[in-house]
């Protein structure tokens, strides 16, 4: 038999609920988070032994997260640096640590301070820290758009399995997810967020797409191209296929306005858009 080391580990609490209300008099604002911590460093001991002196309990993250929420959570961004700073430098085994949050947005219902429907898009952010330096990765996941038209799909190879018509006309619908790196750690979140967000869009609806990945190229370059601080995006883009319905055998026609929508398989383009001289990453990405 050969001989064994460990490798790479870590630990932490997955998906913690956090919701919390800000209440000014009559009206009210929702903050509604899911926050995953992460940590890891000189663990041995609890792998090798069972010797658990130096692993903070998952069950402190959490409560870690909530009694800094009574604070307040604002941007999540410095919500997330608080977290990984405090794990690193109040747990001396820690040497690293990681928490990524998801904010579900919600929008205020009519003239009422305190009724809201869930709104559009996920806001995301990774926070990472070693002791010494962070990174602050930012983003929106599940963000549903569609083109009815100005997309294309054509000149493609074929082979024998090849079933797949080549259009010059299609709708173009996918849920994104996008994560763009900072390099800096401290600057106007909430603003950055909405810039990037609306140029995610807008490159979107004004990009004559002749491939999903062409599209995917052109909302990474605006979304640096409106921002310096911006050094990096990854995006990943199903492609939500709807299909024209043969309405033939029903004795009718069918100009481009009656389809389906499939849900599954679908076609997942993935690609990374970085300026060229962006700093290294570091734990960025971690």
């Amino acid at each position: 038999m050969g001989t064994f080391e460990l490798g790479d580990n870590q630990y932490g609490k997955a998906e913690t609920r956090l919701v919390r209300v800000d209440r000014d008099g009559d009206t009210h604002a929702i903050t509604d988070l899911n926050v995953t911590t992460t940590l890891a460093g000189d663990l041995a001991a609890t792998h090798l032994t069972g010797d658990n002196s130096g692993v903070l309990p998952t069950d402190t993250q959490k409560n870690t997260v909530y009694a800094f929420a009574r604070d307040g959570v604002g941007e999540i961004e410095d919500f997330a640096l608080r977290l990984v700073r405090h794990f690193v430098t109040t747990a001396p085994e820690i040497k690293k640590a990681r928490v990524r949050i998801e904010q579900y947005s919600w929008d205020r219902i009519a003239a009422t301070g305190h009724s809201f429907a869930r709104g559009a898009g996920t806001r995301t952010t990774t926070a990472t820290c070693d002791g010494e330096s962070a990174w602050v990765v930012s983003g929106v996941a599940d963000l549903v758009v569609l083109n009815t038209t100005g997309s294309e799909f054509h000149g493609f190879p074929r082979d024998r399995y090849t079933t797949l018509p080549e259009t010059h006309d299609r709708i173009l619908a996918t849920a994104v997810t996008a994560n763009w790196r900072h390099a800096a750690t401290d600057r106007d979140w909430a603003q950055a967020f909405a810039g990037a967000r609306d140029r995610l869009l807008t490159a979107f609806a004004d990009t004559h797409s002749l491939s999903l990945q062409q599209t995917l190229h052109a909302m990474g370059e605006r979304v640096l191209e409106g921002d310096d601080d911006l050094v990096e995006v990854r995006l990943a883009l199903p492609n939500k296929h709807h299909f024209l319905v043969d309405l033939a055998p029903f004795g009718l026609d069918n100009p481009g306005e009656v389809f389906h929508a499939a849900d599954r398989p679908y076609g997942l383009i993935e690609g990374t858009v970085r300026r060229s001289d962006a700093p290294d990453a570091g734990l960025a990405w971690w």
